[in-house]
């Protein structure tokens, strides 16, 4: 893949992000009187924004040199969406915990949950728009790929692994509250590329 099309990936990521982060702003100003529906907007953004990056990344996974652009690019974008996204869950197991230790009210933690579906199937809908547009050469074929898995396995052994790396994955973001917040997110981003490279 030519440099240019690492470019216009680079820069409808980015553009996502902006977005993003302007959404979530104005929400803050104009909803903080209304905290479910402030609370459900923020967590449908920010789970947006993480859903249609990692689709375009993951279009990225053989850019040449295999797989340092890849590694480097996932450690990349976790760092910005540690940084542009914080007191957000975007994943319902991070929403099921607090639920479960009774710090997050039964009607919150669904509204969050719900918010984070609704935001992964949107984000779908829309990089699947993106690339029918076929305005960059990432994009071109990419709907015909479809879901492929990259790993070549079975789907059973595949749900044992992401089992395996959800719970190492939850249990050191368990470990990490006590870490500094600036070394946190380094230390984060560094265990979901080490968790992607294996």
């Amino acid at each position: 893949m030519a440099v240019g099309g690492v470019g216009s990936s680079l820069l409808l990521m980015s553009g996502v992000v902006v977005t993003v982060g302007l959404c979530r702003r104005l929400a803050r100003r104009r909803l903080r009187s209304r905290p479910h529906l402030f609370a459900f907007l923020v967590e449908m953004f920010s789970t947006f924004q993480i859903c249609a990056c990692t689709n375009e990344l993951s279009l990225l996974g053989n850019v040449e040199p295999k797989p340092h652009t890849a590694l480097t690019l996932t450690y990349g974008f976790t760092v910005l969406h540690g940084l542009t996204l914080t007191g957000s869950t975007c994943n319902p197991c991070g929403t099921l915990q607090p639920m479960w230790g009774g710090g997050t009210s039964l009607r919150m933690g669904g509204l969050k949950v719900a918010a984070q579906f609704l935001a992964a199937v949107l984000a779908r809908v829309f990089m699947h728009f993106i690339w029918s547009l076929e305005m960059a050469e990432p994009h071109s074929g990419a709907l015909s790929q479809g879901c492929s898995s990259p790993m070549q396995t079975t789907e059973v052994q595949a749900f044992c692994i992401e089992l395996l790396f959800s719970v190492v994955f939850q249990l050191a973001v368990l470990r990490a509250e006590s870490v500094n917040p600036k070394y946190r997110v380094h230390l984060i981003a560094l265990l979901i590329t080490m968790l992607v490279y294996a």
